[in-house]
């Protein structure tokens, strides 16, 4: 079977969103991010580290890996079945991590449990931001620390604009909406509101710019789609709207596209803050 064959086949093989997120986001989006991320805290080995929207636990792995049995880690998350592969992901590693089921804007724990708290973009998705930062700061110990990444704008994760653009076309808006969904229109100035609203008075913001490559622009399409919601509106139309879809994308990223595949630039702002 040719590799485009085998490509389009896999559109039908794929297992549930966490399991898809876990085996392809992961390892070439998150967990090169997650230790970017972990470096922002200086992290000591008995730290009592929190990571809030942990997903499928990469930060929390991450952390857990570094910090040994002196310290604790903590992954919570409101989505059980992103929690039910983070636990089973984290056994397999023989790693010592605790996965709690909670939302963000209520924390389930007591003032000033952690010294570290960190949240891997999970902020954007929340319903309430400043509470949750309020949260955050609530259970961070005396002289702790929080960091936080955050997505920019799409126009700044130029692979994204492009599929969001083919999306609206051929799928729909709310399918384009999805897309959207992860890159909010917050601004330096913003993040830094929800910092001091939430009772910092110091904190640094950068920009931190990365790159994402898949093998094919066919892959980089199916691959979004099984690891997100996306799975059910682009996996419902019909073959011939997703190969015209995945030929808009192709042609709107040739200036990425080199002998290994696509690749292209994201962007995303890092807080980190002090007690």
């Amino acid at each position: 079977m040719a590799k485009r064959e085998r490509e389009t086949a896999g559109w039908q093989l794929e297992q549930s969103a966490p399991e898809a997120y876990e085996r392809y986001l992961v390892p070439a989006m998150f967990a090169p991010w997650a230790e970017r991320l972990i470096d922002e805290v200086d992290l000591e080995s008995d730290d009592r580290v929190l990571d809030v929207g942990c997903g499928t636990g990469i930060v929390a792995r991450r952390v857990a890996d570094r910090v040994g049995g002196a310290g604790t880690v903590v992954g919570l998350d409101i989505n059980e079945k992103m929690l039910e592969v983070a636990e089973t992901t984290a056994a397999e590693s023989r790693l010592e991590v605790e996965w709690r089921h909670g939302d963000a804007t209520d924390l389930p724990f007591s003032d000033g449990t952690f010294d570290v708290v960190l949240c891997q973009q999970a902020l954007q998705f929340v319903t309430e931001p400043p509470t949750a930062f309020q949260e955050m700061h609530r259970v961070l110990s005396p002289g702790g620390r929080i960091a936080v990444s955050v997505w920019r704008p799409l126009e700044y994760n130029p692979g994204y604009v492009k599929l969001a653009k083919a999306l609206e076309s051929h799928v729909g808006d709310d399918a384009e909406a999805m897309m959207r969904s992860p890159f909010p229109e917050w601004n330096g100035d913003d993040l830094g509101t929800l910092a001091r609203d939430a009772g910092f008075d110091k904190w640094s913001l950068t920009i931190e710019i990365g790159s994402m490559r898949y093998p094919s622009v066919e892959e980089f399409v199916r691959r979004e789609a099984a690891s997100s919601p996306l799975s059910e509106p682009l996996g419902n139309v019909e073959s011939e709207v997703r190969e015209t879809l995945v030929e808009e994308v192709r042609s709107a990223l040739e200036d990425y596209t080199d002998d290994e595949g696509v690749v292209f630039p994201m962007e995303s702002y890092f807080l980190v803050t002090q007690q």
